[in-house]
């Protein structure tokens, strides 16, 4: 009898010490790069086939803080904390604020940080030994701030032996360049910067509430709020990929399910600016998906402008945009219902979701789309196109039809031309109001 008693507390006392939980893993816009292999699909090519050519969306490196992040949640609680006669000493697992400072100062807003460059140039030895045949691209791409010029540069060092033969083309952050821009949402008038900030301020304070509780026994002087909690948390990133660790990262400070509400807070800001619960998203990312496919599939392998790899460096905006525009990490995708902002609730987290901000825009988050020539058993000789997102492969929506679930060059062709007709045109969903805007992203001289 005593045996077995004895076996199912082993067993149990077993499992409670094999979960983990990494935070950094569930910051969602400030996670530091990592590649949560969603879905857990290999990303080598598949059987028989080779990559002859590539694009790559990438986002910048980690920065030392976003300036609204700072403005609005990190420097209002650094003040607070700077100001307080709480004796932290006292106050068990927030006993670290006794002596914290904060690593970021206002001149460092926007800027890179070492890690950042250091993450960039291992991302880019990374691509550079993925693809050993391919030559050393004519040009890279990048949005005009210098947190992404200098996060392509040291990509570029990363990926090629003599970095200066390659030249980084600066495109245009200007309003009125419409469509044909690494920053599209800035040309779109129906496009606001604040979207979905109500919907996740109502999540934010349902899953902040008992931290506040809880913090207010250890501190009761302090007066928490929402806003702190949730800068306390940011802290976490930021302070990691500046200082390499975070004591704001420590479990006995956020739970996991404080963690997770945390990320669902920013799934639903998200969702609603950048995501599927946005009406001109998908229009928005469209360009820079008709663009890539354009040089993809084109014949032009004697052209002296072609180049076996394509890379552009942009924002946190418009990755997102394009997946919404691929039709990926789409919550009701096999679900068959019409309402997709029912799949992101604003009072209970939907711990099944797909859209997971933190799996769709950690700094250097990357969307690629690579072109195969397969020979592969079951499916014959063939062009085919698939999508990785930090090296995960993604099946595309209704075409799977090649070597590990790729997708051929005529259903390709077809699918993005279904997805511009399903989304609509740049101009007409973004009430373009200049006279000079386009549709069309041309940077890379097919339209």
């Amino acid at each position: 009898m005593l045996l077995s008693l004895v076996l199912p507390i082993t067993v149990a006392n077993a499992a409670l010490a094999a979960y983990t939980f990494d935070p950094l893993q569930h910051l969602a816009g400030i996670a530091p790069y990592f590649e949560p292999s969603d879905p857990p699909l290999d990303p080598a090519p598949p059987q028989g086939c080779n990559v002859t050519r590539a694009a790559y969306l990438v986002r910048h490196a980690a920065i030392w803080a976003n300036d609204f992040d700072y403005e609005e949640f990190i420097d209002p609680f650094v003040s607070k904390l700077q100001n307080t006669t709480v004796d932290w000493k006292k106050a068990g697992p927030l006993a670290f604020l006794s002596t914290w400072n904060t690593p970021i100062e206002d001149d460092d807003i926007e800027e890179l940080t070492q890690v950042g460059r250091q993450e960039a140039f291992t991302l880019g030895v990374s691509v550079g030994q993925r693809y050993p045949s391919f030559k050393a691209p004519g040009k890279v791409w990048t949005s005009t701030a210098e947190r992404t010029e200098k996060s392509a540069q040291s990509f570029i060092e990363g990926l090629v032996t003599h970095s200066n033969e390659t030249e980084l083309v600066s495109v245009s952050e200007g309003e009125e360049e419409g469509a044909d821009s690494l920053t599209p949402y800035e040309g779109c008038p129906a496009y606001s910067s604040s979207a979905g900030s109500e919907q996740s301020g109502q999540y934010q304070k349902l899953y902040t509430k008992p931290i506040i509780e809880r913090f207010h026994a250890l501190a009761p002087s302090f007066n928490f709020t929402p806003n702190d909690i949730f800068g306390m948390q940011e802290l976490c990133g930021y302070e990691t990929v500046i200082r390499g660790s975070s004591p704001f990262c420590s479990l006995d400070v956020f739970s996991p399910n404080d963690w997770l509400g945390f990320e669902y807070t920013n799934d639903i800001q998200y969702h609603y600016n950048t995501g599927y619960g946005n009406d001109v998203a998908g229009a928005i990312g469209f360009p820079w998906l008709n663009a890539t496919a354009g040089v993809l599939t084109a014949n032009d392998t004697d052209s002296s402008d072609a180049q076996d790899i394509y890379i552009s460096f942009t924002h946190r905006e418009l990755p997102p945009v394009v997946l919404v525009a691929l039709g990926l990490f789409n919550n009701s995708a096999f679900s068959g219902g019409d309402d997709i902002n029912a799949t992101m609730p604003l009072d209970a987290q939907n711990y099944r979701r797909a859209w997971k901000s933190s799996h769709i825009i950690p700094f250097l988050t990357n969307i690629a789309i690579e072109k195969l020539s397969c020979d592969s058993y079951g499916f014959g000789v063939g062009e085919h196109y698939r999508v990785l997102v930090n090296q995960s492969p993604q099946p595309l929506p209704g075409c799977t039809d090649g070597p590990g679930e790729s997708c051929s060059r005529d259903g390709f062709q077809k699918f993005v031309q279904s997805r511009g007709e399903i989304l609509g045109s740049f101009g007409e969903k973004c009430g373009v109001d200049y006279s000079n805007s386009t549709d069309i992203l041309s940077i890379y001289g097919v339209s």
